[in-house]
């Protein structure tokens, strides 16, 4: 039976590669973004190409009234959904002192990486529960080493990764007796869009030993990690967090 994806923040980066890396292996793909563009068509396009469905969605994951539709409107394109990945987030509005943190900038990350992840989690839930199983199914949210390592220049958006990671621990004991994985992704340095600008700093400090691999990952890496979990291919696990991170997190001496 054909496995159908739903990855949200498909249009770039990770996302995008994670979009791609299913197809490539079989899967129908569905790819959401907040906003409708070329690069999002594309990445239906690429997955076209691949000879898999697919589908460009535009939605806004902070928009919990919006979660059906987005749902309805993947299944419609694909069939019956088995996976989902919790990839759309958002960063700080402005790094900066820990002490001058806005509540709009809290609230952007809270509302977007932790309560929309977590509502869009509950509602695609629902569905796998209420369809009977007929291939491996399967949850993975992308979160950030930041669920874990403090960065003071961006504490709002450490705290809603925080959060996501223990979404993936609920849902993981609520779930996985049903046949359901669920799992996080904590990616480290990863060469996108988003880490470009503070790329040139980062590799001094990855050449200084801040990492064990001296180097950024890449999303096809990440993407390698996704579906290796959304294939079923971890079995008799549950909750587990990948860190693909270069050893970022390990503790040394």
């Amino acid at each position: 039976m054909t496995q159908a994806a739903l990855v949200t923040g498909g249009r770039r980066g990770i996302g995008r590669a994670i979009a791609l890396a299913l197809a490539e292996a079989g899967f129908d793909v569905a790819v959401a973004d907040v906003v409708a563009s070329d690069e999002l068509a594309a990445v239906a396009g690429e997955i076209t190409r691949r000879g898999r469905k697919s589908a460009a969605i535009t939605a806004d994951i902070g928009d919990i009234a919006a979660h059906e539709r987005l749902l309805d409107t993947a299944q419609a394109a694909l069939g019956p959904l088995t996976t989902l990945v919790n990839n759309a987030g958002v960063s700080v509005l402005s790094r900066g002192d820990l002490l001058d943190v806005t509540a709009e900038s809290y609230d952007r990350c809270l509302a977007i990486n932790t309560r929309g992840t977590f509502f869009l989690t509950q509602a695609f839930a629902r569905r796998l529960l209420g369809n009977p199983a007929t291939a491996h199914r399967s949850i993975v949210t992308i979160s950030s080493a930041n669920a874990v390592a403090p960065s003071i220049a961006r504490g709002e958006y450490c705290i809603s990764k925080a959060g996501a990671a223990m979404i993936t621990k609920l849902f993981a004991a609520r779930l996985s007796d049903e046949g359901i994985g669920v799992y996080e992704i904590q990616p480290g340095f990863i060469e996108t869009d988003m880490t470009a600008p503070s790329k040139a700093k980062y590799d001094a400090l990855i050449e200084g030993g801040l990492t064990v691999i001296k180097r950024f990952g890449t999303p096809e890496e990440v993407a390698r990690i996704a579906l290796t979990l959304a294939s079923g291919l971890l079995p008799y696990t549950s909750g587990q967090v990948i860190t693909a991170d270069g050893g970022l997190l390990s503790v040394r001496y």
